[in-house]
């Protein structure tokens, strides 16, 4: 069986030697067949390159801001200790005050804050005998 492993950016170094090439009139095939890359990785670079002036890999993996952080999240967390909620609800609420999420990250959002979200027995469906 293969491993699963998490791909890498191509070195800068690599970058650079095929643009090079590239800027010499070589064609992309023969680049991307010399260096093992795909031809439309040229391309990219290219773009890359005229719009940053840069070869340098963006970030990878992890680099995307939670949405229920800072100010959100404190008044999420307010909002929990006013009164009985609902992910479904809370969400409803959030997208209410423009901010785009679902229920799945408030529920994670919840989860991983320790605050309860369960009905209580009063409703008469959890805890009730």
């Amino acid at each position: 069986m293969l491993e699963a492993r998490m791909t890498r950016p191509y070195s800068e170094d690599l970058r650079k030697r095929a643009l090079a090439r590239s800027d010499a009139g070589e064609a992309d095939r023969s680049i991307a067949e010399a260096l093992q890359i795909a031809p439309s990785c040229l391309s990219k670079w290219r773009k890359l390159r005229r719009e940053t002036g840069a070869l340098k890999p963006g970030k990878m993996n992890g680099h995307k801001k939670r949405t229920l952080s800072g100010d959100t999240a404190q008044w999420l967390r307010e909002r929990t200790k006013a009164g009985p909620f609902t992910t479904r609800q809370l969400t409803a609420e959030l997208v209410a005050r423009g901010i785009k999420t679902d229920r799945r990250a408030v529920w994670t959002f919840l989860h991983t804050g320790g605050l309860s979200f369960k009905k209580n027995s009063a409703s008469g469906r959890a805890g009730s005998a």
